[in-house]
């Protein structure tokens, strides 16, 4: 079954928030309806960035790349060069 890794900002404080799951359209609700405590006080959030990989290990591994140093910078300049 696929995976999906997302990139959230926060609409409040600009943060950036990354994680996996495998339904990401009910992952994105619990997010924006305050059922996921890390995001709850950061709420509105929009989608930065989804991408599906095969399999959980997969997964764990970009949504380490993304949490990473050069992950995070790599965001920031997207960020920057579309906003």
């Amino acid at each position: 079954m696929d995976y999906w890794v997302y990139i959230l900002q926060s609409q409040k404080d600009n943060r950036l928030y990354v994680g996996m799951t495998r339904n990401f359209q009910h992952r994105f609700e619990e997010h924006n309806n305050g059922r996921v405590p890390s995001t709850r006080a950061r709420r509105p959030l929009s989608i930065v960035h989804t991408e599906i990989v095969k399999d959980r290990k997969d997964a764990r591994v970009r949504e380490k790349y993304w949490k990473s140093g050069a992950g995070r910078e790599k965001i920031q300049k997207c960020l920057i060069s579309y906003g």
